[in-house]
C-alpha cells in the first residue's frame, strides 16, 4: 500500500532549513518528535519548524508527538502494518485487516484493526482509522508473527489467532450448534471451512485455553475435523 503526499513550496530560505539528507535516513520507521526537535537543536523554536515540515508535507503526522516521513523525500513505501504497532502497543494487526490480509474474507476492510493488552482504542490520522481491542495479557502472545512489508518489519496475527480475536469480539457467533457455526463462517463472514481446515489447531486450542468463549472455539476444532 502507497501513500503519497503533495509537498508544498515554501520561501527558498524556509527550505534550507529542511534536513532532507537526516529525514530520508529517517526511511518510512514512524518516528517520535524528540528526533525531530534533535534536528532543530540549534534553532530557538524547533517545535515551530516541525510544524513547517507538516505543513509542507515533508510529515505526515499520525498522533500527537508521532510522525513519518511522506513516502517522497524517504523514497520508501509506508507500512501500515508498523503505523499500527507504533500508534498504540504492545500491539499487533489481528482481526477483519488481517483476515482480508491472508485472503480469508473477500470484503474490503476500511479500517486497520489492532489487538492490544491496553483499553480499546480508536485513531484516525490522514492514512485512515486505526482500531484497537483489548485482550488479556495471557492471550496476547499466542500465534504472533513477524510480517516483512516495504522494508520492515511489524507484528501480525496468524491466520488462526486472527480468526480467534474475532470470535472474541463478535457479539452473535452460535456457540451451541456446530452446523449453525458453519453458516455463520460461511454466510456471515463469508470464510470458507475448507480453508479453517487447512489451520493449525494448536494455536486454536492455545486461545481456547486462555481466552473466553471456549465453547465456540471448542466447536471451530470440531468443525476443523469434520
Amino acid at each position: 500500500m502507497v501513500f503519497c503526499t503533495r509537498i508544498r513550496i515554501f520561501a527558498p530560505e524556509m527550505e534550507q532549513m529542511i534536513p532532507y539528507k537526516e529525514l530520508k535516513a529517517l526511511g518510512n520507521v514512524p518516528i517520535g518528535i524528540e528526533v525531530l526537535q534533535s534536528l532543530y537543536a540549534d534553532y530557538r523554536s524547533p517545535n515551530m519548524h516541525i510544524a513547517m515540515l507538516e505543513k509542507k508535507g515533508v510529515l505526515i503526522r499520525l498522533k500527537r508527538g508521532l510522525y513519518v516521513v511522506s513516502p517522497e523525500i524517504s523514497g520508501k513505501e509506508l507500512s501500515v502494518g508498523l503505523i499500527a504497532n507504533h500508534l498504540y502497543g504492545p500491539s499487533y494487526v489481528s482481526l477483519h485487516w488481517a483476515l482480508r490480509r491472508y485472503g480469508l474474507i473477500p470484503e474490503r476492510v476500511y479500517s486497520v484493526t489492532s489487538v492490544t493488552t491496553r483499553h480499546t482504542r480508536e485513531f484516525e490520522n490522514s492514512l485512515g482509522r486505526f482500531t484497537y481491542k483489548g485482550v488479556s495479557k495471557d492471550y496476547f502472545p499466542i500465534g504472533i508473527k513477524i510480517q516483512e512489508e516495504a522494508g520492515v518489519n511489524y507484528l501480525m496475527a496468524s491466520p488462526e489467532k486472527a480468526l480467534c480475536d474475532m470470535l472474541m469480539q463478535e457479539k452473535y457467533v452460535p456457540d451451541q450448534s456446530m452446523s449453525r457455526l458453519g453458516v455463520f463462517f460461511e454466510e456471515d463472514m463469508r470464510i470458507d471451512i475448507d480453508d479453517l481446515r487447512q489451520m493449525n489447531p494448536e494455536i486454536i486450542r492455545q486461545c481456547m485455553e486462555t481466552g473466553n468463549k471456549k465453547q465456540i472455539l471448542s466447536n471451530v476444532l470440531k468443525l476443523m475435523q469434520r
